[in-house]
């Protein structure tokens, strides 16, 4: 592979670029420079999320993505969670992946939410839409982040507890429901483009996953013009830290055309 590459990576709801786990460290080891955008009404507190709309966070992206891509002979774009949502509202906005120098970029989202119907969701999960139109509940209620924390390695689970419990500030323990409105709205405008989405994508997704199940995978699949799945089996939803996290970073190496990264022992304090 020729020439100057970089990667726009996209953190997810609540989080911080920790959320992709060493995905940074091994796309830079491979030659790849990678840069980190920090979403508006992240990293302060979950009640900054509250005025934070969809459209904050899209143009966020969109204007890194803009001012870095011209710099580069390829460009992928990369999200988890929630910022695969937005990886791929950018790509659809932009045209990723067709021409502004970056014709051989390409697109990769990890467990993305594109339907919220995983098996840790309560079958009251819908009766949000109708709290949603009453003034001023959205903005109240509180939406936890607890166990399992997306992650199905119990070790590594009670790194994630033993960090929230110290207040390191890695990633918001709640947001505002009024947050998850925002994506909802996301979640519907993606639903909408998905089809005009140019660049080849990479769709990697726990088949345990409990936020979102594999029908998200499958609709990328069925609606992308160019689009491949990867289907874990040993992970939730925080598949850069979890079990699979190896397959996880090999599978997006291999999609960018590198050569696997060699296996290496993680330590406790790596894994996040």
């Amino acid at each position: 592979m020729s020439g100057r590459t970089g990667a726009l990576l996209i953190h997810g709801l609540g989080g911080t670029q920790f959320d992709l786990g060493s995905m940074h460290k091994v796309l830079q080891r491979a030659g790849v420079e990678t840069h980190a955008v920090t979403l508006p009404g992240h990293g302060g507190q979950p009640e900054d999320l509250v005025t934070v709309s969809y459209e904050d966070w899209l143009d966020s992206v969109t204007a890194s993505y803009r001012e870095l891509a011209p710099q580069y002979d390829t460009f992928h774009v990369m999200g988890m969670c929630l910022g695969s949502l937005l990886a791929l509202a950018l790509c659809e906005r932009v045209q990723h992946g067709k021409g502004a120098g970056n014709a051989d970029g390409k697109l990769v989202t990890l467990a993305p939410p594109v339907f919220i119907d995983g098996w840790s969701t309560p079958w009251y999960r819908q009766l949000r839409h109708l709290v949603y139109w009453i003034p001023g509940m959205a903005s109240r209620m509180k939406v936890e982040e607890d166990e399992p924390f997306g992650i199905k390695n119990a070790t590594v689970r009670a790194i994630v507890k033993a960090k929230f419990a110290r207040g390191d500030n890695f990633h918001y323990r709640w947001v505002p429901l009024a947050c998850i409105r925002q994506v909802d709205r996301l979640r519907k405008k993606v639903l909408a483009g998905a089809h005009r989405i140019a660049s080849p994508t990479l769709v990697v997704h726990a088949r345990e996953d409990e936020l979102t199940s594999l029908k998200s995978a499958e609709f990328l699949q069925a609606t992308l013009p160019d689009a491949r799945v990867v289907v874990l089996e040993n992970s939730y939803h925080m598949i850069c830290v979890d079990n699979d996290r190896e397959q996880v970073v090999n599978s997006v190496l291999e999609f960018f055309g590198y050569p696997p990264a060699p296996p290496r022992r993680v330590r406790g304090a790596d894994k996040i």
